[in-house]
């Protein structure tokens, strides 16, 4: 039977190691994201979206969305959403526009301001990833490179609903397993 994650293996005495792996990864990923964020904003000063107002802007960029619909996409509540879109449409990135299904309701879609704002820091992201990538000998670059499609595995699986939580993605997690047949 595996070691439960917050419990020390009692052979070796050191931490599960999908546990050390889970926590060296939170913190990589932090710190890459608090330096681009840090660089971003050094480099390109005008780039103050904070993170939560671009995510909302690229998930728009595929359609237009129903407050409540960003809300479950980005996984925050409605109110938290609307206030975003609030700012969002202050700074004209977004516009309400009649849902055709629903005459009663709005969908929020991304202006061609937001388009060029949301383009914008893509493409600044981009080429500040890209001058970093270029600092690194061609092994790690290499190694970078090849762990992009794990990554995006990772971040699919984690994306997924009750993902991360003990047994998620276990034959038979979170239901009951019928008695073994024999």
């Amino acid at each position: 039977m595996p070691s439960s994650p917050h419990v020390p293996d009692p052979a070796t005495g050191s931490p599960d190691p999908a546990v050390e792996h889970a926590r060296q990864l939170t913190d990589t990923v932090t710190r890459l994201r608090r330096a681009l964020r840090s660089s971003i904003r050094t480099d390109y000063p005008w780039e103050s979206l904070p993170m939560a107002q671009v995510e909302l802007l690229q998930t728009l960029a595929a359609a237009p969305l129903r407050v409540g619909e960003l809300a479950a996409r980005q996984r925050l509540a409605p109110n938290t959403v609307s206030g975003l879109v609030g700012k969002l449409l202050d700074a004209g990135f977004v516009d309400r526009q009649a849902d055709p299904g629903d005459r009663r309701t709005a969908r929020i879609a991304l202006t061609p301001a937001g388009r060029r704002q949301l383009d914008d820091w893509q493409h600044a992201h981009e080429r500040r990833i890209a001058a970093a990538l270029d600092t690194l000998d061609p092994a790690d670059r290499a190694a970078v490179v090849d762990a992009l499609p794990a990554l995006d595995q990772l971040a699919r699986a984690l994306a997924q609903p009750g993902a991360g939580q003990p047994g998620a993605g276990q034959p038979g997690a979170g239901t009951e397993q019928a008695p073994a047949a024999g």
